[in-house]
């Protein structure tokens, strides 16, 4: 049971289109997926995460959802929940999900940076959000 790699970061971000274009006009960053208040982008190859969050104060917004999350293997999902526990950390609440996108725990360290270990990949996600269009395209 080990962390496999960086899997992803994403930042709390102000205004999506704003921070969107920054992220490709001056890094050069693809854009990946758009919808709503979410942007996923390739950054050198690093999955980059831009989470719209305009109802939190600017004081509290790199804190509100901005994180560093590591890959894991789905088989150790449980294992790590246990370990982390047994170590006193407390797992936070997620967001809400689809399984096909994989198992999250989201926790601090002890200075307050919010970390994350996340057993699906960019591509599952896409895939994901992907056929979930599709369904709700289907049904419109």
């Amino acid at each position: 049971m080990q962390v496999q790699g960086l899997n992803h970061i994403t930042f709390s971000v102000s205004e999506i289109e704003r921070s969107l274009a920054f992220y490709q006009r001056a890094l050069k960053a693809k854009l990946l997926f758009r919808e709503g208040a979410t942007a996923y982008l390739d950054l050198g190859g690093v999955w980059i995460a831009l989470n719209e969050q305009r109802d939190t104060p600017p004081n509290e917004r790199s804190r509100a959802y901005t994180h560093v999350a590591f890959t894991i293997s789905p088989a150790d999902g449980e294992d790590w929940e246990a370990r982390l526990t047994k170590q006193g950390v407390s797992i936070l609440p997620g967001r809400a999900r689809t399984p096909e996108e994989g198992l999250s725990l989201y926790f601090t360290d002890p200075d307050g940076h919010l970390l994350e270990l996340h057993t699906g990949s960019l591509a599952q996600r896409l895939s994901a959000y992907s056929a979930k269009a599709v369904i709700e395209n289907s049904t419109a």
